[in-house]
Order: C-alpha cells, then sequence, then structure tokens
C-alpha cells in the first residue's frame, strides 16, 4: 500500500516556508473552528483585526489578532476535511503560530450525548489518508497529550459535562456505513469527525501543540440518521459555549 510509504524527511519539493513568511508579532497561540458562523461570531465579539491571509486552491482565508484576558490570539476559519485543514495549518506555523486550540462539530455514535456535548477525544482511529504522511502507519494515534486537565478544569468552572473517548476519523462521509459504525463501536469510538487524527499526526511530526474538542452535532446512533445541531444556525447559545471553552483554555496556556 502506498500509504504505508511514510517518509520522516520533514522536508518536501514544497515546503510552508515557501510560500508563507513569518507575521510580524504573530501570536503564538491560535483559537480555529470549522463553522463560518460561529467563528465570525469571535471575530465580531473580540474586534478581531486581520493580520495575514492564507488560501487553499479556491478559498482566501484572512487569519485575525484579537485580544482575550490580556492575551493576544490568533483567530482563523479551519477548512473542512483532513487535507485542507492540515495544510492551512502548516501556513498557520510558517507565519508564526505554536499552539493551536482547534473545535468543531461531529457525529455521535452513542445516543445518550447530548446535542452540543463537549466531547475530548483521547485517540483516534487512522480512517483517512494525511495522517500516513507525517507519521508511520498504524490503527490509531494518541490526541490531546497536553493540556487535557487545564481544559477539563475550564469545564469543571462553567459547569459543562463532557464525554472522553476515541474519534473515527475518516474523509469520506457518504460511507459512514451502518456496519462500519457497529466495527467502530465495538473499537471503542464514541465519535466520528473528518480532521482529528491527521492534525494529531501532523503536529507530531512538527513539533508543535493543539488541544482538539468537539461539540457534539448529528446523532448516527439510531434507526435513522438526525442531524440535530449540525446546522449553522442551531442552537447558537451551545456553539458559542464552545467557543468560549476554546478562548478560556488559548488564553491559559499562553
Amino acid at each position: 500500500m502506498l500509504l504505508h510509504e511514510f517518509d520522516p524527511n520533514p522536508m518536501a519539493v514544497i515546503n510552508p516556508s515557501d510560500t508563507h513568511a513569518p507575521v510580524a508579532d504573530c501570536p503564538k497561540v491560535a483559537v480555529s473552528c470549522f463553522a463560518r458562523k460561529t467563528f465570525y461570531r469571535m471575530v465580531e465579539r473580540l474586534g478581531a483585526e486581520e493580520i495575514a491571509l492564507t488560501k487553499t486552491a479556491n478559498l482566501v482565508i484572512p487569519v485575525y489578532r484579537a485580544r482575550y484576558k490580556e492575551k493576544d490570539i490568533a483567530l482563523y476559519e479551519a477548512d473542512v476535511g483532513a487535507p485542507a485543514c492540515v495544510g492551512m495549518l502548516e501556513d498557520l506555523f510558517a507565519m508564526g503560530v505554536e499552539k493551536l486550540v482547534l473545535f468543531g462539530t461531529c457525529g455521535v455514535l452513542d445516543r445518550s450525548i447530548e446535542d452540543c456535548g463537549i466531547i475530548i477525544p483521547t485517540s483516534a482511529l487512522r480512517d483517512e489518508g494525511t495522517s500516513f504522511h507525517y507519521a508511520p502507519p498504524s490503527d490509531e494515534i494518541t490526541v490531546n497529550p497536553k493540556y487535557r486537565e487545564e481544559f477539563i478544569e475550564i469545564l469543571d468552572r462553567h459547569k459543562c459535562g463532557y464525554t472522553m473517548g476515541k474519534v473515527w476519523t475518516t474523509d469520506a462521509m457518504y460511507r459512514e456505513t451502518a456496519e462500519k459504525m457497529a466495527r467502530r463501536k465495538a473499537q471503542g469510538c464514541v465519535c466520528v469527525d473528518m480532521e482529528c487524527s491527521a492534525v494529531a499526526a501532523m503536529v507530531q511530526f512538527r513539533g508543535k501543540e493543539v488541544f482538539h474538542f468537539f461539540h457534539a452535532a448529528d446523532n448516527l446512533d439510531g434507526e435513522a440518521w438526525d442531524s440535530r445541531s449540525l446546522s449553522g444556525d442551531a442552537n447558537i447559545t451551545g456553539k458559542d459555549k464552545a467557543a468560549l471553552l476554546a478562548l478560556e483554555l488559548a488564553a491559559r496556556i499562553a
């Protein structure tokens, strides 16, 4: 299999430093999420200022600087899917970011996890391709080796319940079959996403830090799919609470 051809050489033909220069006074800690409406509510409420741009093939993504609890924090909207998400994060590291707090939705494989409930992944099943270019082949990868206790303290202070467990990361959202979900649940997965294992592999390879958490969205643990708060306009209160928790952790580790 080609995905078993891991090359540990950190230098590639094209590197992030070839396309992005360090940004003057770039905050060392960034907060990012995938939901556009949630993200721009953060930008507006914090009065963030644009400091740089990063690009995908068909998108231009602004990078902002904001002030939260007397700490400078970078903000950017992560692109969906492991390749785009990781490529964009490579750009942010080239600009000067060292640590990231990343949050977003996930599908739950356990119906008892409430809508917008907080999930802390401890490991991820690698059912995507990007991570295999950053880490040797394996079925799983450790997630959130740092800042887990700090985040739990923040959750406790804000009286937020949470679930900890394994996430199934896949890059084929329309191929989450009932049979696969049953196997993933048997392997201990509580939720499914599209980026976590790839982000974990990349930051470990680059020697950076990330804390990645979810707020539960659609329920796949039933007779029929239930979208719950997957829409950007649904459960805004719960999503803004997740944003607040991310900012709280970012300020703590900045």
